[in-house]
């Protein structure tokens, strides 16, 4: 048996790769469930904001949120009580969201 056809015959997906190691399963379900909330909530966000911002971690019922500038962060913050409202009615446990400023990298 040559070399490249061993190779081809354990050739998977990345996700496939992912779903067999516990850990990175784990990761993947967290970064599910962000993507998730965020999608939740995306119409309650001003179309000129949705650019500025990402989904960010959730862990243990805290969702953070990824924001470009500080202004954005200080609109969005308005709307934090309405997100919550939106996730929980769209049963996703979320007890608090937190906002971070991350500019984008250059």
């Amino acid at each position: 048996m040559t070399t490249a056809s061993r190779y081809n015959s354990r050739v998977f997906s990345l996700e496939q790769a992912v779903g067999e190691e516990p850990t990175l399963a784990l990761l993947q379900e967290r970064i599910r469930a962000s993507k998730e909330c965020l999608e939740a909530v995306q119409a309650l966000i001003p179309l000129p904001l949705r650019s500025q911002v990402q989904a960010g971690p959730l862990n243990n019922g805290e969702w953070c949120l990824l924001v470009s500038s500080a202004s954005a962060s200080t609109k969005l913050r308005q709307l934090l009580p309405t997100m919550q409202q939106r996730m929980r009615q769209n049963g996703l446990e979320v007890t608090s969201i937190r906002l971070k400023v991350q500019p984008p990298r250059r």
